[in-house]
């Protein structure tokens, strides 16, 4: 009889356990996207894993960033148990997307949370460089960013800046270093690209870079040996 009472209040627990955390499951998704930063940290000083995911695979912040919902988002980066580096379905990180949304502050403080500058796939630089966004690729590239990172199809970042950057973007990381000759798996090149969406100044701009490159004088050792 003794067992069967506790293992009764067991389960009454475990069940009142279950129902408190799918109360609160959906209470932060629904503070989430309304901006609702007060209930928000209520629910993480109470021990809910900012790192849960929706129904749809969607973590609080990065809801956060596509709604937007500025106070939530300030919230979950200061929070120590936010992981800043999961992704998405797409495979995009937080970083990415405040890179291409020119979110210059939300970029410096995931930085500051030691946010992934580099990962396999589309990295931030080339979100970054998609949508021209300057400065923040100064900062990312600053950071260490890989400058000729390449995307599952070998896209590199010149290609995407190229393509749908900025002339400023594609000037940028000409002087940085990326590489003009690589090319993605259809055997395009970052000029190809400039090319495919008649970016005639921008190809013009690219083959001159690479141009000048193969025709720099190399340089010799003082004592005259390689």
């Amino acid at each position: 009889m003794k067992n069967y009472i506790k293992k009764s209040i067991y389960l009454v627990v475990i069940a009142a356990s279950f129902a408190a955390h799918a109360g609160s499951f959906e209470d932060f998704f629904r503070a989430v996207r309304g901006d609702n930063a007060s209930s928000v940290r209520s629910l993480l000083q109470r021990g809910f894993d900012p790192n849960t995911r929706d129904e749809h695979g969607q973590t609080g912040l990065l809801i956060a960033l596509r709604e937007p919902s500025p106070k939530v988002i300030q919230v979950l980066i200061e929070s120590p148990q936010t992981n800043v580096d999961l992704a998405n379905a797409k495979d995009e990180t937080p970083l990415m997307l405040a890179a291409i949304k020119g979110q210059q502050d939300l970029v410096t403080q995931l930085l500051k949370r030691d946010a992934a500058v580099n990962k396999t796939g589309w990295t931030p630089l080339h979100y970054a460089a998609t949508s021209g966004q300057l400065t923040i690729m100064k900062v990312l590239l600053d950071n260490y960013a890989f400058i000729d990172a390449q995307s599952p199809n070998g896209t590199t970042p010149l290609m995407m800046a190229a393509m749908y950057g900025s002339s400023e973007a594609v000037k940028l990381l000409l002087a940085e270093g990326a590489d003009t000759t690589m090319k993605n798996q259809l055997g395009m090149t970052a000029v190809d690209f400039a090319n495919k969406v008649n970016r005639s100044d921008t190809a013009a701009m690219i083959t001159a870079a690479a141009a000048a490159r193969a025709n720099a004088p190399k340089a010799i050792p003082k004592d005259g040996k390689w």
